[in-house]
């Protein structure tokens, strides 16, 4: 049985800034549809950071959240307590496409064995207290487009190793 892709999606700033306080840095409605467009129907693999920033699980995925805090148990979410019983189970449901989606420290466990990387490159460089992973090994880039929001100038890249 073939494993799933095992994908990394996030929006990051030209100094890999992605949040401050546990908050996004910015709130682009076009990465957001990015976001879906691209994990819709597939598994979300989380920390419980990331998860508490949503408050939720997002409809028509499966959410797989890790957390070592034994009274998690959000309903509509898979809890695992450690990352390696994440994927695991993550494997076991999904048959494309697996997406880490956050938070940092996800991001930095995760970056070695990823095979792809969908990242939304906002300009500029942002104060933050979470930055993502040195990415430098994922060599093949594919710009799927550049666009712009608000304030914000962005482009979205999709890069295997």
């Amino acid at each position: 049985m073939k494993k799933p892709i095992l994908s990394i999606i996030c929006a990051i700033a030209e100094n890999r800034a992605i949040g401050k306080d546990n908050k996004l840095l910015w709130h682009i409605k076009k990465d957001f549809q990015f976001f879906k467009q691209k994990t819709l129907g597939h598994v979300l693999l989380m920390g419980q950071k990331t998860y508490d920033s949503i408050g939720k699980p997002l409809p028509d995925r499966t959410t797989v959240v890790i957390s070592n805090d034994l009274n998690f148990n959000p309903e509509g979410v898979v809890v695992c307590r450690s990352l390696e019983e994440g994927i695991k189970r993550a494997n076991e449901m999904e048959k494309e496409e697996i997406f880490i989606c956050g938070g940092g420290s996800i991001y930095d466990q995760t970056i070695d064995f990823a095979d792809k990387l969908y990242l939304t490159i906002v300009e500029g460089d942002f104060d933050a207290d979470t930055f993502f992973p040195d990415y430098s090994e994922f060599k093949n880039i594919n710009e799927i487009g550049n666009d712009s929001e608000g304030k914000y100038n962005f482009k979205f890249l999709e890069l295997t190793k």
